[in-house]
């Protein structure tokens, strides 16, 4: 990895750490459009179990959750990941959510066929480097 490259990803990482710190609704609990979306295709297509990637504050994760799907959203911030851990908690969603902390730049932890459908809203949207 090049330097520039690793702090790229550390302030990155910072950063957003420090802003779920800082406003633990940063964008709201409203699912997003996307969400929303998604949800409607994976019911037609009779999937259960979805790989959240970047969940961030857990929004559509929750959403996901509610509507009956088991997720388990990948988030690499210590906050983001106790934060979706906490409303689900509070909302009785525990059983349907798995927030794990990993930072998908790295091989994912699961086997193959583990999920039905892989989801991912303003992740690719975050600094990667040519590397990534």
């Amino acid at each position: 990895m090049v330097k520039s490259d690793k702090m790229v990803r550390d302030n990155q990482h910072l950063h957003w750490e420090k802003v779920f710190a800082e406003d633990g609704e940063l964008f709201g609990n409203e699912p997003s459009f996307a969400a929303k979306q998604a949800a409607e295709l994976l019911k037609k297509e009779r999937k259960t179990k979805i790989l959240e990637l970047g969940a961030g504050q857990g929004r559509d994760t929750i959403f996901f959750a509610q509507c009956g799907f088991h997720v388990t959203a990948l988030e690499y911030t210590g906050i983001g990941v106790q934060t979706i851990r906490e409303k689900a908690r509070m909302l009785g969603l525990t059983p349907n959510i798995a927030a794990v902390c990993h930072d998908v730049r790295q091989p994912l932890p699961f086997g193959a066929e583990t999920f039905d459908a892989c989801y991912s809203h303003m992740l690719y949207c975050m600094a990667f480097t040519t590397g990534n």
